[in-house]
């Protein structure tokens, strides 16, 4: 079952103020070992879905990789029974907490590649406002290529999302959503939230919290594991496009505004004795 981990009322209302909050030390290093052999397993093994979001030339590399937890018996297990569970329960203020979706992001010693300012949710299938993704690095991230966030953004506007490498709009249709704001030209309008993080620190956002990323420094290789977690609310929302990551099959199981009650997205809290 999974581990539990009480938070701090005023860090669940920071999280529901400004959509993102540093959790520290929620992790043991035998979960950290487990999750380090998780990604190295991983990396060696990667799926259909993996993609490098690098261009050819960078001196690095940054690969990414999606929904690969039910072949990968390390990072079952840290989803299902780490504190993650627990504190997606009380970040979300949620009765259950089903698992959504998990995705690799490493980012190679040297790489130049930039994470652009995006929203996560306007990329997936489903609705709902009670939902966390926590930014799990294996690896000291320090500040310069950590990842940042606009404090308060994901209060109620969608923002169209695109392509990383050529700012495509493949999701929504072109002019459906908002544009995304000035945040690096206005930084009074626009306040950003980072931190340095060591391993067994993560960062709880909201999957709506407008967040970006840079490159790498030339010894600094970055292992980050992200897990994503659906709360009472979520509800599937199929479109008439290929979401990131897809989902094959599940518009003919699941109806619109239907609850995420599949075998995909298993419920894991209140979590059941194994």
């Amino acid at each position: 079952m999974a581990r539990t981990h009480t938070l701090d009322p005023s860090t669940i209302a920071a999280y529901a103020r400004d959509g993102a909050v540093v959790l520290r030390g929620v992790f043991t290093p035998a979960e950290l070992r487990r999750l380090e052999e998780g990604i190295e397993h991983n990396l060696a093994h990667l799926s259909p879905l993996a993609l490098v979001a690098s261009e050819p030339d960078d001196p690095g590399r940054f690969v990414e990789d999606f929904c690969t937890w039910t072949d990968n018996p390390a990072y079952a297990d840290v989803l299902r029974h780490s504190a993650l569970p627990h504190l997606s329960a009380q970040l979300m203020g949620s009765r259950q907490v089903r698992l959504y979706h998990d995705h690799l992001l490493v980012k190679e010693a040297g790489t130049r590649q930039p994470t652009p300012w995006h929203q996560d949710q306007p990329y997936y299938n489903v609705d709902g406002a009670q939902n966390v993704s926590f930014w799990i690095p294996v690896d000291p991230v320090p500040l310069a290529s950590t990842l940042r966030f606009v404090a308060g953004s994901h209060h109620g506007t969608w923002y169209m999302p695109r392509t990383f490498r050529d700012q495509q709009a493949k999701w929504f249709p072109e002019g459906t959503l908002a544009e995304l704001p000035p945040v690096e030209q206005e930084p009074q309008r626009y306040p950003q939230l980072a931190w340095a993080l060591e391993p067994g620190d993560c960062v709880a956002f909201h999957m709506l919290a407008l967040h970006a990323s840079s490159g790498t420094g030339p010894g600094a290789r970055r292992r980050v594991f992200s897990a994503r977690y659906l709360g009472d609310d979520s509800v599937h929302a199929p479109r008439r496009w290929r979401t990131s990551p897809p989902f094959p099959g599940l518009d003919a199981r699941l109806p619109p505004g239907a609850a995420m009650d599949d075998p995909l997205f298993p419920l894991v809290w209140p979590s059941a004795p194994t």
